[in-house]
């Protein structure tokens, strides 16, 4: 048993020493939280198997020389080997809704799941990008990684069947077991660049969070993020690459009335260079703003007659 672990008996006792531990070496805070004592108490709480939502009424509980060892090891694991919390217990949620992680896919963290949620997709009021959840009846997910937002999407729009779409098989494989633990049989898992295995296909929502790291940010990401597979991550030269792929191709795979749904991080000046004369709507979340955009079918030219 490590040594130190002997001395921490407590839930609160480890948390003191995972931010002791996270202060002195700076790390790299970003793979579902925004900071270090969030992080520090999703690794605790997902390590017991216990609610992650509020780590107050279990501060003083006392653990077991198992479940301390096990903390502590992955506390050192964080420290020394920089490997993000999600792969460390193997789990990330968006919305609330767990999601099976590990190194061949990278961790979800996309704002498109808060936006999926959001008044944006409601078919309430005004600022609804939809007229009805109801009336979705086919979505895209493109560059799937883990399948997330694709499950997501399934949740949402209940009557839609979900295209789910990667390059990496090895992203695919934990897709399928998160479609298996989360899904009711409408998500489907395609293999292949982008829309080619879609073929001829069209759809009432493209959702997207393709890879959009320029190669400037690729070279000094934080150790913590070289966990994660490159292909996942690296957009280019200026990050957009993927992007401008998936707008161009987008009108031939939209329905008319549907929409493109984009994460592109914080190119959206570059974007809007790009391309001028598309009407570009910025969606903005608790944590974002101006990293998704919103292109209606028409606004890319598809029309009845497409």
């Amino acid at each position: 048993m490590t040594d130190i672990a002997e001395d921490l008996l407590t839930v609160r006792d480890l948390l003191r020493y995972a931010m002791s531990r996270y202060g002195a070496a700076e790390i790299g805070i970003g793979h579902g939280t925004s900071e270090a004592i969030d992080d520090a108490v999703f690794l605790i709480l997902e390590s017991l198997h216990l609610p992650i939502d509020d780590i107050n009424p279990w501060l003083d509980a006392r653990l077991t020389r198992a479940e301390r060892q096990l903390i502590v090891e992955r506390i050192d694991r964080r420290i020394d080997e920089r490997v993000p919390t999600p792969y460390l217990v193997g789990k990330a949620y968006i919305q609330g809704v767990p999601f099976v992680v590990d190194p061949r896919v990278i961790v979800p963290r996309s704002f498109i799941g808060e936006l999926l949620f959001s008044e944006a997709f409601s078919g309430e009021g005004e600022e609804s990008l939809i007229r009805d959840p109801d009336d979705v009846l086919s979505v895209a997910d493109i560059c799937t990684g883990s399948g997330c937002l694709a499950i997501l999407a399934a949740m949402v729009f209940p009557n839609a069947a979900v295209d789910a779409v990667d390059l990496s098989e090895d992203a695919l494989d934990v897709a399928a077991i998160n479609i298996d633990r989360l899904g009711d049989g409408r998500v489907g898992l395609h293999h292949g660049d982008l829309f080619a295995p879609l073929e001829d296909r069209r759809y009432d929502l493209i959702i997207t969070n393709p890879p959009y790291v320029d190669d400037e940010a690729m070279a000094e990401l934080p150790d913590e993020y070289r966990h994660e597979p490159e292909m996942a991550l690296a957009g280019g030269l200026d990050g957009l690459d993927i992007v401008r792929r998936i707008i161009e191709a987008a009108p031939d795979h939209l329905n008319p009335g549907g929409g493109l749904l984009c994460e592109v991080g914080s190119d959206r000046e570059i974007l809007e260079m790009t391309y001028p004369d598309l009407p570009f709507v910025w969606l903005d979340t608790a944590e974002s703003e101006g990293e998704v955009f919103w292109l209606s079918a028409e606004d890319l030219g598809v029309t009845d007659d497409a």
